[in-house]
């Protein structure tokens, strides 16, 4: 961007490593991509509800297409207005790597879990950082820069704002606990902000048309005559306004009539799709769901602590994995954080929907012991004998 200049130091803080690290022909910010990209958290996210929960539609957004929507987007806006389109890229791609299973949903479920258990509000941008300097390679991080991390943990989308100034400070990231007031410290990390915006308004509408939850209904007048009525269109609107309306003395954001059509828009959404029927019979089921998964595992760990041969013994891949799980990063959250209460939400919150799918199945339906049965000589004999 014309008349930005970022001096020296603080380029420097930008780049740094909480791990001091040699860098490569990749470059700070890309190394921070193939970093993302291999770990298992973001390969989780093909499996992980955008708004829908619909597994076996494959035209409906996940949280995997979410994000690369975002990094896509961000540094489409990056490129003209001369910004590092790379540090764009990692932060979209990082951005949601918190997430829970179901979405929104999920995480206002796992927020109420935490809450209760003493643990603070559950957020997914906090989160997301949570997993790439903690949860992520056996409690090691991913060693992400610092102007990474922070567009991660700043980027939330959902707070509609209509301009943001970036602070080009450097603030105390481990001290974060709650995604309010957060203000990015780049101009990349604003842009994606806005992005994340971009990607979920029009790509949400055309899934609940696709999906029939808005028959009957069109789009307010004003969001049709000011930004469009397809999600391209749409994208296309709101992508240039930022870019016209970009400067460095006023940060990025969007003009008075764009900014109007997209808080119509995002009330729109808000009433008739997050709010609908749907969701509301969604959040009553994965209640449920959730509350088994993290009952059970509770009960267990305080069952058998560390032993392995307690976990074994349930026959199911849940309590064999989470005893896996335990056994290589207990040792980390005493280390880190002095107790290891957090451990359970943490390990429901990386979950998939269809594992924790997969996971309550096992818990409610015993088939080790139907199998047990079948194997004996008198679980043949499965007729009355009179």
């Amino acid at each position: 961007m014309e008349g930005l200049k970022i001096e020296e130091s603080l380029l420097s803080l930008l780049k740094s490593r909480k791990r001091e690290r040699i860098e490569d022909i990749r470059g700070a910010y890309y190394r921070d991509t193939t970093a993302i990209i291999h770990s298992s958290a973001f390969r989780r996210l093909k499996h992980k509800t955008q708004v829908f929960f619909a597994p076996s539609n494959d035209h409906i957004c996940t949280r995997m297409e979410h994000v690369l929507h975002v990094a896509s987007i961000a540094s489409t806006i990056c490129r003209p207005l001369g910004l590092d389109t790379e540090l764009a890229w990692a932060i979209g791609m990082g951005h949601d790597l918190g997430h829970t299973p179901f979405g929104h949903v999920g995480e206002r479920i796992i927020s109420k879990l935490s809450l209760e258990r003493g643990l603070g509000e559950f957020e997914h941008e906090v989160n997301s950082l949570r997993v790439v300097d903690f949860l992520s390679n056996n409690g090691k991080g991913l060693n992400l820069t610092y102007a990474v991390r922070d567009g991660i943990v700043s980027h939330n989308g959902e707070d509609l704002r209509k301009r943001i100034i970036p602070t080009y400070q450097i603030k105390d990231l481990n001290s974060i606990t709650s995604r309010k007031g957060l203000i990015p410290a780049t101009f990349e990390g604003a842009v994606v902000r806005f992005s994340d915006t971009i990607a979920y308004l029009g790509r949400d509408y055309e899934d609940a048309k696709r999906l029939g939850i808005l028959k009957g209904l069109s789009l307010p007048q004003i969001v049709k005559d000011r930004l469009g009525e397809s999600n391209g269109s749409i994208i296309n609107t709101l992508v240039n306004d930022l870019i016209e309306g970009a400067s460095v003395d006023n940060g990025i954001g969007f003009s008075d009539d764009i900014f109007e059509a997209v808080s119509a828009f995002s009330e729109f959404n808000y009433r008739h799709i997050y709010r609908s029927d749907i969701l509301n019979g969604y959040t009553r089921y994965f209640t449920r769901l959730i509350n088994l998964i993290v009952n059970y595992l509770e009960d267990i760990y305080s069952s058998y602590g560390l032993d392995e041969k307690g976990y074994l013994s349930e026959k199911n891949m849940l309590a064999a994995g989470f005893y896996n799980h335990i056994r290589d990063m207990q040792p980390q959250y005493i280390e880190k954080e002095g107790d290891d209460k957090r451990m359970i939400i943490d390990y429901v919150a990386g979950m998939t929907d269809n594992f924790c799918l997969d996971c309550a199945n096992e818990i409610i339906k015993p088939e080790h012991l139907n199998d047990e049965i079948e194997m004996s000589q008198t679980g043949k004999w499965f007729d009355a004998p009179y």
